[in-house]
């Protein structure tokens, strides 16, 4: 429906817009907006994320659950997304006692700034000597008093910090500073990025041009076991495609393709020579990872990707930088088009 100020095109972007505003994860948004009352979901992330990118018949019944959740009119989610999100900054400000609603979006600014203060006071500690790659941190009990927070935030901000590969912690005995041979120093770099929380737009940004860079520098690789480790990978996704039988085990093939395409541009990143560059992009790629659950959902998806992927491929072993170049933006730009992060 195309009225005045009101165009339906528009409801797809203006979910995605919603989610973002409540910095949900699409799971999130899920079981807040999108649950039966026996709790089982409406919807799974993949049908979800599929709505968001390119839409379906299925927008409305978001809209109406959305709409029905938080007593708004459906129809602005026709409005244009300036005028919904000035719609929506109105409505949080107006409905700042909905604290199951808005819990979310405060726990989530809190446990960044610890993050990023618990960051700094470990690369401190590093720094002045008192740590080391491998050494064992205070307890949690310690860390909050030291920082005068809660024990709880203490916890949910080291197991951010362990997945970013700043620190390991291991059950059982002790959390420590990560031993892997990755550069400690750039987390806290890669961190900065992350701590204003909707800020994916221009993440994604940053990882195209640390991706495009990573392939150029790729082509200038000499380390044959790097080389030989990338084409071992392009191998096996090649050996995925070959094998896959949409009628019986597509979605295997599917997850399997992505941890394989992961893999792909981690070598890549490896074969750059260049330890800041893996480290930001494996940083990245965490939190992209969990802020949606964006991903290959469509069995033609693993065909376009494996032919990207050869000419990236092809360009890199031929040690063609520019051509390396140009092919890793190509990809980027497609899978935007596929994934619509």
């Amino acid at each position: 429906m195309v009225d005045g100020r009101y165009n339906s095109a528009f409801k797809r972007n203006n979910i995605r817009t919603l989610r973002r505003s409540l910095k949900m994860t699409q799971k999130e948004f899920i079981d807040y907006f999108l649950c039966k009352r026996d709790d089982k979901p409406l919807m799974s992330i993949a049908t979800l994320s599929n709505l968001e990118s390119k839409g379906g018949e299925r927008v409305n019944e978001v809209v109406s659950s959305v709409c029905a959740k938080l007593q708004i009119d459906t129809m602005l989610f026709s409005l244009n997304p300036d005028e919904f999100m000035k719609e929506i900054e109105k409505y949080l400000a107006e409905h700042k006692e909905n604290e199951e609603l808005l819990r979310g979006i405060e726990k989530k600014g809190s446990i960044s700034k610890l993050v990023n203060r618990l960051t700094m006071y470990f690369a401190d500690e590093m720094l002045e000597g008192r740590l080391k790659r491998g050494d064992q941190i205070e307890s949690d009990r310690e860390l909050a008093r030291k920082l005068g927070v809660g024990r709880s935030a203490v916890r949910e901000s080291l197991k951010v910090l362990d997945v970013l590969g700043m620190i390991d912690i291991r059950l059982g005995q002790g959390t420590y500073i990560s031993s892997r041979e990755t550069n400690f120093f750039s987390i806290p770099l890669s961190w900065s990025l992350f701590l204003d929380g909707d800020q994916v737009d221009s993440i994604l940004t940053v990882r195209s041009i640390l991706e495009v860079k990573s392939a150029e520098l790729a082509a200038q690789c000499e380390d044959q076991v790097k080389l030989d480790r990338l084409a071992e990978i392009y191998s096996r996704m090649e050996h995925t495609f070959a094998n896959c039988d949409i009628n019986k085990n597509a979605q295997a093939a599917l997850k399997e393709t992505l941890d394989e395409d992961i893999d792909f541009h981690t070598c890549i990143a490896e074969c750059s020579g260049n330890q800041i560059i893996l480290s930001m992009l494996r940083t990245i790629r965490n939190f992209l990872q969990r802020v949606s659950g964006t991903g290959m959902v469509e069995p033609n998806q693993i065909s376009a990707v494996l032919v990207e992927h050869k000419e990236l491929f092809d360009a890199i072993m031929s040690k063609d930088s520019e051509a390396a170049a140009k092919a890793m933006q190509n990809h980027l730009n497609e899978s935007s088009l596929r994934y619509d992060l």
